[in-house]
């Protein structure tokens, strides 16, 4: 009995020290909140760095809460069975101490009897049934001791629960005075930059067509006039969404996809089907055109090269979008890239992949055309994907059931050196490009170390001081705000850790699923800055000189 004791003692022992490992982070979190209390009273803090730690908490909080709530629902079952397991336990002990004596019995009875074998098998039979019941004994024991410890356990873990919460509430009640009218603030000068960034990259007259001439040019190959400097490239050009023209020629070349598969690659919930076609459709800028007249002019000038099963694919993306924006030639179409590109010239290849996946296909006044949900699709299409292909939610925030964001690429994909050599769109000259330039630095878009120090200063800048937002817009045009622009002198005055020549600028981190830079480090010398992909994207678009941008999600720096 004292084995039996000493055991239970320990097991007991050891149960007491893993159920105080949740306790331990409660009492964590409890200090966390301590600390952040005194930031959320003191004026010179980081709100919205003390709102994300909050946040951070209040994650944890819900975390432990579902442990709760799940043990609680273990407890009631245990305690269910708590019966059973209490007669069970009776029954064992009464089992225990009968045979334990017969056990002392067995070993005088080997001491003493005759047949030596046969008293051997006893005892060690009686030693088998004690040994039993004293496990069993141990485990039923265990078992009630456990059940109790950690309902009380999971009472006292509820208040501490129902403590955090509210000082979290109350934390959270004293920011929001403070931040809720700077978050409006913020939101509306946002949704200003946004405007503003949009203007700048569609003035750079970015071609959307791949048959119209895309100027795409490598600035490595461009010297700007100056020692070192660096110089941001964007992958693909806009918009992203929809069939790649270069993806499917790439797809095409020596066989390797029909136009169906190039079709199913791009788009997504939906069928080929054959349909019945308007014989007409009114073309802004033209005559009225036969249907699939239109459709061969729209071919042969939105693609160039001359793969069939690229062409072929192209004519039902035309044929959809067409049928789609005009709701099946109810209304007219524009004749440039603000829907497709039209004119009357004509190529045997263009209009041969029309007839193939028209009248020849499905006879006389019907043709292939791309459907979801019963309707044809606006199957949008643009020139370079630069590897990734994106949905319509993310470019203009409208979300459609066949477009897909994905990698469009011929095996997988984990740097950047993989896309370049895997990516079916790699051919195109804007596949991997710098865009905007400046006639005085060689026509390139080549910016120096100090440009590139002013531009990380001003997020710096807003970052520590969201109301400087209105004074660091791009100090060679006029301030769309109507305030002043602060030039780089001073911006640094205002920070006590400036960059004054950045030496170097890494990429850290890509999402190589979706397609995205997620995060950059700025570095002068010791001094190294991290910053958020699409945060320095936006803050550069704001701040670069001329027109150079950064127009895409997925970027990359180079050095000269």
């Amino acid at each position: 009995m004292a084995r039996l004791f000493k055991l239970l003692l320990c097991v007991v022992l050891f149960l007491s020290i893993a159920m105080s490992i949740r306790a331990d982070e409660l009492d964590d979190i409890t200090k966390q909140l301590t600390a952040l209390n005194t930031e959320v009273n003191n004026k010179e803090s980081d709100k919205a760095n003390v709102i994300k730690q909050i946040d951070g908490i209040r994650s944890r909080v819900v975390t432990i809460g579902n442990e709760v709530v799940k043990k609680e629902k273990e407890v009631a079952e245990g305690e269910k069975n708590l019966a059973h397991q209490k007669k069970l336990l009776d029954e064992r002990a009464r089992s225990y101490y009968k045979n334990i004596n017969k056990g002392g019995s067995a070993f005088i009875g080997l001491l003493i009897g005759e047949n030596f074998s046969d008293s051997l098998q006893n005892f060690f039979y009686q030693k088998v049934v004690v040994d039993e019941d004293r496990n069993v004994i141990v485990r039923i024991v265990l078992y009630i001791k456990n059940l109790e410890d950690t309902k009380q356990k999971l009472v006292e873990e509820r208040k501490q629960l129902a403590e955090i919460n509210k000082q979290l509430d109350e934390q959270t009640a004293l920011l929001e005075g403070e931040i809720t009218g700077a978050r409006s603030k913020v939101a509306q000068l946002t949704a200003r930059q946004q405007q503003l960034i949009s203007s700048r990259i569609a003035g750079l007259n970015i071609s959307r067509s791949a048959g119209s001439a895309i100027e795409c040019v490598d600035d490595r190959k461009l010297d700007p006039g100056f020692g070192s400097g660096f110089a941001f490239y964007t992958y693909g050009i806009p918009h992203r969404v929809g069939m790649s023209q270069y993806g499917a020629y790439g797809r095409a070349s020596n066989g390797q996809q029909d136009y169906k598969t190039i079709l199913n690659a791009y788009y997504q919930n939906m069928s080929i089907e054959c349909r019945d076609l308007p014989s007409e459709i009114q073309v802004d800028g033209f005559e009225r055109k036969s249907f699939e007249e239109y459709v061969k002019g729209v071919v042969n000038k939105e693609m160039g090269a001359d793969y069939p099963e690229a062409l072929k694919a192209q004519a039902v993306a035309v044929r959809s979008f067409a049928l789609a924006y005009t709701n099946n030639a109810s209304s007219s179409i524009c004749a440039s890239e603000s829907c497709q590109v039209y004119s009357d010239a004509r190529r045997q290849a263009a209009s041969d992949a029309v007839d193939a996946t028209g009248t020849n296909t499905c006879g006389g006044g019907r043709a292939e055309v791309m459907v979801s949900g019963g309707s044809p699709i606006k199957a949008w299409f643009a020139s370079t994907f630069g590897g990734f292909a994106r949905t319509s939610a993310q470019v203009w925030g409208g979300e459609t059931a066949w477009t897909k964001n994905f990698a469009d690429t011929s095996s997988g994909v984990g740097s950047f050196g993989d896309l370049n050599t895997n990516a079916w769109d790699k051919e195109s000259k804007c596949f991997y490009t710098a865009q905007g330039s400046r006639g005085e630095y060689g026509k390139s878009a080549w910016l120096r170390p100090s440009e590139v120090a002013d531009i990380a200063n001003t997020l710096l800048l807003v970052k520590k001081d969201p109301s400087t937002t209105d004074n660091l817009y791009q100090t060679d045009k006029p301030n769309p705000a109507g305030k002043e622009n602060w030039g780089a002198d001073t911006v640094r005055s205002k920070l006590s850790n400036p960059f004054n020549n950045v030496t170097s600028i890494r990429i850290t981190g890509v999402d190589f699923n979706g397609g995205n830079t997620t995060s950059i480090v700025i570095a002068e010398g010791g001094h190294e800055e991290s910053f958020s992909g699409d945060e320095f994207k936006s803050r550069f678009n704001l701040r670069a000189p001329a027109n150079l941008s950064i127009v895409g999600p997925l970027y990359n720096v180079e050095t000269r």
